[in-house]
């Protein structure tokens, strides 16, 4: 295969994973396209990348899903590749296929590899001959409810009834006993068909606490496909993550290489190219079993870029052009523990609900193995239109425990007012026995979370002001000075009032 240089990169997609792209771009002497919606006509990554167009009104079907638009974009500005993120056409396979009709790059798989892993059915059965460990239940879809109990009595309770072309919980419910199955599937099988336009649900064991553990990999298009270890991804809310570390607490080098060794041949079964997370669900044995491949970059990819050193787009960048990977998989190694927390714009003490304002604070956290992957500066507004997340807070430590400690302190470091947040959930979870311990599962909000334990905690954090006043106050009349204790104590009174 020839190689073709990719000279210009429009990235469709807004916010930190467009200046994610940008900047790995710009270090490869790549020139950069932003789009933008009229939402984001101020947005950082506007006036980072070296042209920015305008593709229409805030509404993402109007604008970041506009494919029209894009590819039009594209050919006035001669864009010779795309890079589309994650979310919004990442894992369109029409988009996909339409890009590389225009004799455009597309920065990711196959369109094959995205159609056939974007449908949960047609993924299971096309693992199913690489000894993939499944959980148990059936490979085809379902749409009688007499079959689903069948199933169910088969496998046992309790079972989950998923949407086969689901996502993000959407479409998913767990019948407890024979007498919920009904109502239960008709729910799921609604809920599909609202969100994807496809009733398709399959029925399968529940696994009741499970752990999720993904395996990153990436694929050239030579046929050599390596596993880059695992994240941690168990702490989650509305079966969506907030919490993520690598490697895993739990994860033994037997079970990393089995791990790893599954996601090569769950790669191999759709011909992949390019970077892909596999997802793994993980019962209290450690016993591990398939559940979906994403196609695409991860939102948590920077804990594997900083216990690797590998820079994920910058591979991903260099597949698309045709080359081989540059090292194998005896050439990894996974270089200390590395944490990241998604900044969501939500309300913990409201069920996690979206928020909105204006960011009129927003000071990031620094020093050392620090990194901040955003998309906002202060004074910006918060759209209703997209995702919450403000940013990423990934740390890096030589082992867990100062990775953990690192990030309790960048935490404590990030200021933001005028929206509420998830840093004091994220700071409660980081400080939590069971997380500590490593001892949780993706059920850790329902058992261990209350919006008071949050209350708890601002309390703490007052005493702590009023502390640390009356001791500056003490060694200012012994005629000593505290270097910054002033601003310590205003950037606790504000984290307080949140």
């Amino acid at each position: 295969m020839t190689s073709k240089k990719i000279h210009k990169i429009l990235i469709a997609n807004r916010g930190e994973i467009a200046i994610r792209v940008m900047r790995t771009a710009k270090e490869m002497g790549i020139k950069t396209v932003a789009i933008y919606s009229d939402a984001d006509s101020a947005s950082p990554h506007v006036a980072y990348a070296d042209e920015a167009v305008n593709v229409g009104p805030p509404a993402s079907s109007e604008s970041y899903l506009n494919t029209k638009r894009i590819l039009d974009v594209c050919k006035e500005l001669n864009v010779d590749a795309i890079h589309p993120g994650y979310g919004f056409l990442s894992e369109n396979s029409g988009f996909a296929k339409q890009v590389e009709d225009h004799g455009i790059t597309f920065i990711g798989p196959s369109t094959h590899a995205i159609e056939v892993m974007g449908d949960k059915l047609a993924a299971k059965n096309a693992v199913a001959k690489y000894d993939i460990p499944m959980v148990p239940g059936v490979n085809h879809a379902v749409t009688e409810v007499e079959e689903a109990k069948s199933i169910a009595n088969e496998i046992g309770y309790p079972v989950l009834i998923k949407a086969s072309a689901g996502g993000g919980g959407k479409g998913m419910r767990v019948a407890e006993q024979a007498e919920e199955l009904e109502s239960q599937m008709l729910r799921a099988m609604s809920e599909a068909k609202s969100a994807f336009g496809d009733s398709s649900v399959f029925v399968e064991k529940y696994i009741s606490s499970p752990r999720h553990i993904e395996i990153q990999i990436l694929g050239d298009q030579h046929g050599n496909i390596l596993y880059l270890f695992e994240r941690e991804c168990s702490i989650q809310r509305r079966h969506q993550k907030v919490i993520e570390e690598a490697p895993s607490s739990v994860i033994t080098p037997e079970k990393r290489k089995q791990m790893g060794e599954a996601a090569v041949g769950v790669a191999k079964a759709c011909g992949y190219y390019g970077a892909g997370t596999v997802e793994f669900i993980m019962d209290e044995n450690l016993d591990f079993f398939f559940l979906e491949m994403n196609t695409r970059l991860q939102v948590e990819h920077p804990v594997t870029e900083e216990i690797t050193g590998i820079d994920l787009v910058k591979e991903q960048i260099f597949i698309a052009e045709g080359k081989a990977i540059g090292f194998k998989q005896e050439d990894l190694k996974i270089n200390g523990h590395s944490m990241e927390v998604r900044v969501y714009a939500e309300n913990p003490r409201e069920n996690f609900l979206p928020d909105t304002g204006t960011l009129n604070t927003y000071v990031v956290p620094q020093g050392p193995g620090v990194r901040v992957d955003d998309g906002y500066e202060q004074g910006m507004e918060i759209p209703i239109y997209y995702d919450p997340m403000i940013s990423k807070l990934i740390t890096h430590g030589a082992n867990r425990e100062q990775a953990r400690l690192r990030m309790l302190r960048a935490i404590d470091e990030y200021q933001i007012s005028g929206v509420a947040t998830t840093l004091d959930f994220c700071d409660f979870a980081l400080r939590h026995d069971a997380f500590i311990s490593g001892n949780f599962d993706t059920k850790f909000v329902d058992k261990y979370f209350t919006p008071e334990a949050l209350n708890d905690n601002s309390t703490e954090k007052e005493a702590l002001a009023i502390a640390l006043a009356a001791h500056i106050l003490h060694e200012k009349s012994n005629g000593n000075e505290l270097l910054n204790g002033s601003e310590k104590l205003s950037k606790w009174k504000l984290r307080a009032k949140q």
